[in-house]
């Protein structure tokens, strides 16, 4: 054990830490021209900064930042007119890996302020250009009027330290791109950069190619245009903003013809300090709603899509923007580092979609059901993947008729609670199940529309929400919603006849005097055993295999009303069995498709039935 206690620094060669730099400082080599702009766009904040307080004075000048590609030269050059720096700060900031100079003046002039707007806080983006390049030049000069510095240093980290020749002041990055990156001095894979990481930075950003042609230069009268916007939409106050400006807005960024539904504007305020655009966007199916798009930005900056920790997976289904200035990012601004600020604005985040939905359902409610049938599937995801999500919009949940019209689920239980307390009946197939919706509308029920895939499982959830309502599909209770009045006796021969004609020895056969007398059977199945047989289909077409065949609780429901039930009673065995086969199959065809082997035996009876005629 050593006697004595020593301490130190860990140090660094430049020779063993450039190689790691240039492979593993980002996860996307592009990256690099985000950082090196965004370093110019904080020496121009800085300065603003300083001509704020009353330390320099700006006389109105304009400032900027200019992309330049010479592919001739083999060069990619960036250069703003912000505070630039001394040959001090050169050797502080520039020659020191990890000692950002935006540390210092934000702790020199903004105390610990985080929202300053300055970009760079870890000190390594300025080393992201030897991702690209074989060396990088700078020329800087200080808004102090010291002299102008050049600093220029190899991919091996050899640097050489002289005077510059920069007149203005301001930081010229001059990166000497390498063989093996050359695809870099293509203008529109830059172009393309610039837009993805830089559209909204918040100095004005311009793109010039020094190799284009003259005569290109000569016909474009207009004066050239920045490929920013350094005021986007949602640092607007949303009572300043138009709807065009939200559908242009959403063009723009999103690349969709087609118009958003509607939009949420966020603009949260201490302790949470963040804004942004959420809009719904129109499906063309329900599924396509898996491609939306949320792009997360730090300070105007461009991070990343989808970042999960801040956006629920269930609402990645939306397109938007958010601006979060204190978001704790690791070094490469790829991801999150976990802390509470995050969960409390992805809180945020559900709470204002939630709080839209319910404005829309209360305040504008013909609206709303427009739209209705674009954010229905959204809606159902989120409310099965969030228990709180359901909880705050569950008065906003609506239930499409067959009629076209629309109603909460708790105005439908009001308006029928006379006739089937607690119950709400649907269809899964208005085609196929069109004659249960024409007797249940005869009798005053209102049938609710559930047609998708997903809808067996939305409608689970939501008697796992509140087990006193039940959803029943329209084939599945059909006496009993009707009032059909069972029969305490039955008839034991019509029981045997319509098991052995049905060929199903589990078949249930029960007796009732139902209103609609032309209808003489009906074939239901429970609505927990088809959902059981629903669910073993979808598990073993998704790839799990087959979990084998769950049998079906079919109830075979003989109307004594029915003039043809007492006709049946009264023929000759032949043409008895004949007919109630027929007609069993005539019970099936209308609870659903009928198999092959089912059809053949169809129109054999149909056959058969007019042959006896």
């Amino acid at each position: 054990m050593a006697e004595t206690t020593k301490k130190g620094g860990i140090s660094v060669q430049t020779e063993h830490i450039f190689p790691v730099i240039k492979k593993w400082l980002y996860s996307e080599k592009d990256i690099f021209l985000r950082e090196i702009v965004s370093n110019a766009a904080d020496a121009v904040t800085k300065l603003r900064r300083l001509s704020s307080l009353g330390q320099y004075e700006d006389n109105g000048e304009t400032y900027r930042i200019d992309v330049i590609l010479d592919k001739e030269a083999g060069t990619l050059t960036v250069t703003d007119n912000g505070i630039g720096m001394t040959e001090e700060e050169v050797d502080r900031y520039i020659c020191q890996i990890a000692l950002s100079g935006a540390l210092d003046f934000i702790q020199k002039y903004e105390g610990e302020n985080q929202s300053s707007g300055i970009i760079g806080h870890f000190g390594l983006g300025f080393y992201s250009a030897f991702m690209v390049s074989e060396s990088v030049e700078l020329q800087t000069k200080s808004y102090t009027g010291a002299p102008a510095v050049h600093w220029v240093c190899s991919d091996a980290g050899d640097y050489e330290i002289s005077a510059g020749e920069r007149q203005e002041h301001g930081t010229t990055v001059i990166m000497h791109i390498s063989d093996e990156e050359k695809e870099y001095l293509d203008a529109n894979k830059l172009k393309d950069i610039l837009e993805k990481y830089c559209s909204f930075m918040p100095v004005e950003i311009y793109f010039a190619d020094a190799g284009e042609k003259p005569e290109k230069k000569e016909k474009e009268k207009e004066p050239p245009k920045p490929v920013n916007d350094t005021t986007p939409l949602w640092l607007k106050s949303p009572s300043d903003c138009t709807a065009d400006e939200y559908k242009e807005f959403y063009r723009k960024v999103f690349h969709d013809f087609r118009e958003p539904l509607f939009w949420i504007h966020i603009n949260a305020d201490y302790p949470l300090n963040f804004r942004g655009i959420l809009f719904f966007p129109k499906l063309t199916n329900e599924y396509e709603s898996i491609e939306g798009q949320v792009k997360l930005y730090y300070n105007q900056v461009f991070v990343a899509d989808n970042i999960k920790e801040v956006i629920p997976e269930y609402l990645l289904m939306l397109k938007g923007v958010l601006d979060c200035p204190e978001l704790p990012l690791n070094v490469s601004r790829s991801y999150l580092q976990n802390n509470t600020y995050v969960s409390k604005v992805a809180a945020h985040i559900v709470k204002k979609v939630a709080d839209k939905l319910n404005s829309l359902c209360n305040t504008e409610r013909e609206e709303y059901e427009k739209v209705w049938a674009d954010i229905r599937t959204f809606v159902e995801y989120a409310c099965m993947r969030d228990r709180k999500f359901y909880d705050r919009v569950q008065d906003s949940l609506l239930l499409e008729l067959t009629d076209g019209k629309f109603l909460t689920v708790k105005d439908y239980l009001e308006a029928a609670k006379e006739k089937h307390e607690n119950k709400v009946y649907y269809t899964s197939d208005k085609a196929a199940q069109a004659q249960y919706i024409a007797m249940f509308e005869a009798e005053g029920i209102q049938v609710a529309v559930f047609e998708k895939p997903l809808d067996t499982q939305f409608l689970s959830y939501l008697e796992s929400y509140d087990s006193n309502v039940k959803y029943l599909r329209i084939d599945a209770d059909v006496a009993g919603a009707l009032k059909g009045e069972e029969n305490s006796k039955e008839d034991e021969a019509l029981k045997k006849l319509f098991v052995k004609v049905s060929g199903n020895e589990k078949l249930k056969v029960a007796f009732a005097s139902l209103k609609d007398a032309g209808v003489p059977l009906l074939l239901t199945v429970s609505e927990e055993s088809r959902r059981m047989e629903e669910m073993m289909k979808m598990y073993s077409m998704s790839g799990m295999g087959a979990m084998g065949a769950f049998p079906a609780e079919e109830t075979l429901t003989v109307n004594t009303a029915s003039p043809l039930i007492a006709k049946l009673s009264a023929m000759e065995k032949e043409k008895q069995e004949k007919t109630a086969a027929y007609l069993y199959r005539l019970a099936l065809l209308s609870q659903r498709k009928l198999s092959g082997e089912e059809l053949k035996q169809f129109l054999a009876e149909g056959y058969a039935i007019l042959d006896l005629i």
